[in-house]
């Protein structure tokens, strides 16, 4: 039977135009891999099989992806044919009138989507766990664990081989805490890279903005470049790219000097599998001629992460109270999960000038990470401070959404690297080069300067070359599919 094991996202679309497959065979093997083995993930939802038949028959775009199968994420990605829950039982079946313009520049490179990945609700979670899934998204590397979030369901389906590479998004490490928790590689862009339009300007405050989960660096390479770039109207631009990603990655990289912290950005130690992945990573680096030497950035993350925390709590509470109004009626017993409740009552504390201050505090953080970056071209550490969580343990039901956040036993204990850069708005990216004794992969960071994107995605495909991860796959997977049925 043919699988999507083998290739990449590059390597089948090259075997779509030699003629050795077709794009309807290469939906049969996806959708011939989610019936094997999404009952133990729960990684694909709202599949619209039809929809993709019926694309391939009009005729795909002759993109670089053309006949590949694809997912798109279950929290924005509007698109006419795919209904969406966002999350949430308060949005269930959604469905959009128009396609947003990171859908169409998606679509544009002839992948073939045929369905959405779970994701929690609000986006606002380090796992993927909303109940209007019916269950959990489970780990391919080990179902008693998540396999991260907000994109956990793309983690989980490309990790599991039911597609070579799927669409998350990314506002405080939603793409890299699945990366990491799923051996995958993820690539957080420099801020307004992608599109946000028509329904929106930016997200949180500028610091959420799209992504994707892949098994090689070309492939995120080749996407980025596909889709980078303003909207009609969008309220700012990043700095241009030079000549794009994927020509990035043809380049050997110059030496860098490689800032390498093991433990937390406030001096904490980590998980010690999480710091002997940095530390392996950094001989890798030096070994290959990079200058490496201990850092560690001076600025003010915790009070960072406290304005973090209020500016995503508004945006929570907006996106609530606007479908209600627009459903006509009052919150309801079951519509949205305690996270969301705990919210909504944190943010009816933050006046107007409390949310611009929050604002203003994230901008001065941008600051103070770019002049830290003045001693370093690429700054390394952990993707999370731990290895992938157990499921359950941050799951939505409490309504202490503070503690939830940066309480000691919080998200940001679990995952202090991340949102550091979707606050200051560089580039980073998780790579999977390091797995537990007991086979739980383990992601590595790195950060480069704002608007730095070619540089650390060529660093990226470096490491990719000096110690290949493609061939890794989780075990349990191959069971699943040996099992009769």
């Amino acid at each position: 039977m043919l699988t999507l094991d083998d290739r990449d996202a590059t390597g089948w679309a090259e075997a779509v135009r030699s003629g050795e497959v077709t794009p309807d065979a290469l939906l049969d093997a996806a959708l011939a891999r989610v019936a094997a083995v999404n009952p133990a993930l729960n990684a694909v939802v709202l599949m619209q099989e039809d929809r993709a038949r019926a694309a391939i028959a009009a005729g795909l775009p002759d993109g670089p992806f053309r006949g590949v199968p694809f997912l798109i994420k279950d929290l924005g990605a509007e698109a006419r044919d795919f209904p969406s829950h966002n999350g949430s039982n308060l949005t269930r079946d959604t469905r959009y009138s128009y396609d947003s313009e990171i859908f169409a520049r998606m679509r544009a490179t002839g992948m073939v989507t045929f369905g959405r990945t779970p994701s929690p609700e609000g986006g606002i979670g380090p796992v993927t766990e909303s109940t209007v899934y019916g269950a959990p998204v489970r780990n391919p590397w080990n179902t008693d664990h998540t396999p991260g979030g907000s994109s956990g369901g793309a983690g989980a389906a490309v990790a599991a081989g039911i597609v070579p590479m799927a669409h998350g998004s990314d506002g405080g490490g939603s793409v890299r805490i699945p990366a990491s928790s799923s051996g995958l590689f993820g690539f957080k862009a420099t801020r307004a890279r992608f599109p946000d339009g028509p329904a929106a300007g930016e997200g949180w405050a500028g610091m959420a903005i799209d992504g994707f989960l892949s098994r090689t660096v070309r492939d995120s390479a080749t996407m980025m470049d596909a889709c980078a770039g303003p909207d009609l109207g969008a309220p700012y631009v990043a700095p241009p790219l030079g000549a794009g990603y994927a020509a990035a990655i043809t380049q050997t990289p110059a030496r860098l000097r490689i800032g390498v912290c093991d433990t937390r950005f406030t001096g904490e130690a980590i998980h010690p599998d999480c710091a002997q992945g940095v530390r392996n990573t950094a001989a890798l680096l030096e070994g290959l001629g990079h200058h490496v030497a201990p850092a560690r950035p001076q600025a003010d993350h915790h009070g960072m992460m406290r304005a973090w925390t209020r500016i995503v709590a508004c945006g929570t509470a907006l996106s609530i109270t606007a479908t209600l109004k627009a459903k006509g009626r009052d919150l309801r017993q079951g519509d949205i999960e305690g996270v969301s409740r705990g919210a909504m009552a944190f943010a009816s504390g933050i006046s107007g000038a409390d949310y611009l201050a929050a604002v203003g505090k994230v901008h001065a953080y941008g600051r103070e990470m770019a002049a830290a970056f003045a001693d370093y071209d690429i700054l390394l550490s952990s993707t999370l401070a731990e290895p992938p969580a157990r499921i359950g343990r941050f799951d939505h039901s409490s309504e202490d959404y503070e503690a939830y956040r940066v309480g000691p036993e919080g998200v940001f204990a679990y995952s202090p690297f991340c949102a550091t850069f979707n606050a200051s708005g560089q580039p980073a990216a998780s790579l999977p080069m390091h797995w537990t004794d007991g086979g739980l992969p383990v992601g590595v960071h790195l950060a480069a300067p704002f608007g730095h994107d070619e540089v650390l995605i060529a660093l990226c495909a470096e490491l990719e070359q000096a110690q290949p991860w493609f061939n890794r796959r989780p075990p349990m997977i191959a069971d699943l599919l040996a099992k009769p049925g």
